[in-house]
């Protein structure tokens, strides 16, 4: 989020009910992001883009199928002799949970990897369960020491960044290739797709989810405790897994049929999987941010981005997404139950919390970054030139 945004944020600009406000005739973005723009038409930059430029990677049936049996088998033939086919992340959500589904459907041995940082919902718990005793696959929970998270969670908070998410999506993605190394695992499968996560809103999250150096910056700053269960991923862990160690990484749901209609079903009858209401649900504390933390503060509800996605991907009605925009996630027994759970399990004060919430927004960049990093750009002039020599081997 840069600083014009957090302008605009901080002089109410973005308030849906300013004369300026519009919103996208063909999905459901709006003046909410503020750099959203829109065409003769009435339809927006996002949507414009993914009839553009997503349509066209998003294979047939018939080439997708094609494609995700040529996967199956590159993971197959390139796996022969080790115990792990492949690494799998699964946090209980329906994106996750499916990538587990077809690696058994298909014949892949797999390791299943839960990062557990300690905001599991009991329903996320029960469906990971239901899944790792079908499938028989191998189960491995890391656990985050949690007053460490916890404190790493609170330096976001206080930072008054907007993507509050990236301790445990830097968590996820750092752990995994550490796991694929250890276990001698080559493939790494992932659950993201085009079809269902293409459109987010300018500034409504940090999109360098793998920037460790603003993490460190961040709990520097704010924070009190070392991280020493937290598996941090530095740009020499990076060049070590994949360029030297050569583990790949596979968004395998690019390859299937990604309708999350027929994939509820599909886990239901298979899993007795149980929905969460909304996207990433899993998490008590992503759930949460989501649909209070974001929406107060920043005003942003991603509900807009998720929904939008599943119009343009034809999966649901630009009426079905405003039926469901206008009806809040929590009632209000619940957020009231919810915001007690999460405020006191952070260690805070309503006071406190809220005194929080209401810092001045500041943006990601306003700390030490990658990019701003001479290591990172030395390290990719390396990585460039094939002169992987320099590496961690912590």
């Amino acid at each position: 989020m840069d600083k014009n945004i957090i302008n605009r944020i901080n002089n109410n600009e973005n308030s849906s009910i300013n004369s300026n406000y519009r919103i996208c005739k063909r999905c459901i973005m709006d003046t909410t992001d503020l750099y959203i723009k829109f065409d003769a038409n009435g339809y927006c930059n996002h949507c414009n883009t993914f009839e553009k430029k997503i349509k066209p990677r998003i294979f047939s049936k018939q080439k997708r199928k094609l494609y995700f049996n040529k996967q199956i088998d590159l993971i197959k033939s390139g796996s022969r002799g080790r115990k792990y086919n492949c690494i799998i992340g699964l946090s209980g959500g329906r994106d996750s949970s499916y990538a587990v589904y077809l690696a058994k459907e298909f014949g892949l041995n797999a390791l299943v990897i839960h990062f557990d940082n300690g905001w599991d919902s009991e329903l996320a718990i029960n469906n990971i369960e239901n899944i790792i005793k079908k499938t028989g696959f191998d189960y491995y929970n890391y656990i985050v020491d949690w007053d460490e998270f916890c404190d790493l969670q609170l330096s976001y908070l206080k930072a008054s960044v907007v993507d509050v998410e990236i301790p445990t999506d830097l968590g996820i993605f750092s752990l995994l290739p550490r796991m694929a190394n250890n276990f001698n695992a080559k493939y790494i499968l992932f659950g993201e797709n085009l079809e269902t996560e293409s459109i987010m809103g300018e500034g409504w999250n940090y999109k360098n989810k793998l920037d460790y150096i603003n993490l460190k910056a961040i709990h520097k700053k704010y924070g009190e405790k070392e991280l020493k269960s937290f598996p941090l991923l530095t740009q020499l862990k990076e060049i070590y897994y994949y360029n030297i160690m050569k583990i790949k990484q596979i968004n395998i749901l690019n390859y299937a049929n990604c309708n999350y209609k027929e994939i509820e079903d599909l886990l239901k009858k298979e899993f007795k999987w149980r929905d969460y209401g909304v996207k990433h649900g899993e998490s008590i504390f992503t759930k949460f941010y989501q649909s209070y933390v974001l929406p107060k503060k920043f005003n942003i509800d991603k509900r807009r981005a998720h929904l939008s996605s599943l119009i343009c991907s034809l999966q649901i009605t630009r009426d079905e997404a405003l039926e469901i925009i206008t009806k809040p996630v929590y009632n209000n027994d619940e957020l009231k139950e919810e915001y007690e759970y999460i405020v006191k399990k952070l260690k805070l004060s309503s006071k406190k919390f809220e005194e929080i919430m209401s810092l001045p927004i500041k943006s990601h960049f306003d700390f030490p970054t990658m990019e701003k990093s001479k290591t990172y750009s030395f390290l990719n002039k390396l990585k460039r030139l094939k002169y992987l020599f320099l590496f961690d081997s912590k």
